[in-house]
């Protein structure tokens, strides 16, 4: 397994375009532009001040917040299938990474961007799109016994890079595996809360 993880044929060159332009397309904040279009000012003014759809929920506009959280997904998939067309898909999956790492650090509003969850849903569809489906399945479980959807999240990312190694797709699993620990590091607030029992569960109020 280490040999074939090894093992990638990508050039520099295409190598940082793939980054590059995953970057770019991480990088555009929706939760930003959708909250300021439908004239709610700025999401970052509000709750925990990340562009991300948990954040626009608190504006009170589900729907903005279900079409921030579609976007915020799509961006990352479709730039793994933009690249992944022209350049192949090692190139495919190292846009995907990076779209996630534009999510978290967009240059256009200061590097301040939201957690990744729905960035690192994307990537999964654009490079492995069944594990969305393991994804969704323990997301669901997780937060039907606990009500807590940062622990759902947190879960789901852990397991998704075990499943892929297991089943043999090494270099995806070493991407998300990274991915995994960064996103966790973006939600050390939550893992602190969910620690010390003052995590808001799912339909909680205030």
């Amino acid at each position: 397994m280490l040999s074939n993880l090894m093992s990638w044929q990508i050039t520099l060159p295409i190598a940082l375009a793939a980054a590059v332009i995953g970057y770019l397309f991480g990088s555009i904040p929706f939760g930003l532009i959708l909250t300021r279009a439908a004239g709610l000012g700025d999401v970052r003014s509000i709750g925990s001040g990340n562009i991300g759809a948990t954040n626009v929920l608190r504006t009170g506009n589900r729907k903005l917040a279900a079409a921030t959280l579609l976007l915020d997904a799509l961006k990352a998939s479709a730039a793994a299938w933009v690249v992944g067309y022209f350049l192949g898909e090692e190139a495919a999956i190292i846009a995907g990474f990076f779209a996630f790492i534009g999510h978290l650090f967009p240059v256009w509003i200061g590097f301040k961007g939201g957690k990744g969850v729905a960035t690192y849903i994307g990537t999964l569809l654009g490079v492995a799109p069944i594990m969305v489906v393991l994804f969704a399945a323990v997301w669901l479980a997780i937060a039907f016994t606990t009500r807590y959807s940062s622990l759902s999240a947190l879960v789901a990312m852990l397991v998704i890079p075990v499943a892929l190694w297991i089943l043999g797709n090494e270099k995806v699993a070493a991407v998300m595996a990274i991915m995994t620990l960064i996103s966790y590091w973006k939600h050390r607030a939550n893992i602190s809360r969910l620690m010390g029992g003052t995590e808001s569960k799912i339909g909680a109020k205030g």
